[in-house]
């Protein structure tokens, strides 16, 4: 969108439909309802991202096909996730 301003950007992390950044300070911005806290890293499929934060908790949304519903899943003490694409 036109109107998006992003400053202090870490990393950006895309699908094929859309983008996430990390950005070095936050107070906060609209994910669609996803709550992110001190995340490590982003990953990302052809349609959805999933969040690894410090405490080892996965935030996922996007495609419930493309990895982006993990509710049916307990997903703690993760270290490492590993992505497909395409």
């Amino acid at each position: 969108s036109s109107d998006v301003t992003l400053s202090d950007v870490r990393e950006i992390y895309a699908t094929d439909s859309a983008f996430a950044a990390v950005r070095v300070k936050s107070d906060g911005g609209d994910s669609s309802g996803v709550t992110l806290s001190d995340v490590r890293e982003i990953y990302s499929t052809a349609s959805a991202f999933a969040a690894l934060q410090a405490d080892g908790s996965v935030v996922t949304w996007g495609n419930s096909g493309y990895g982006g519903d993990s509710s049916s899943v307990t997903l703690s003490d993760v270290r490492e996730i590993y992505s497909t694409c395409c």
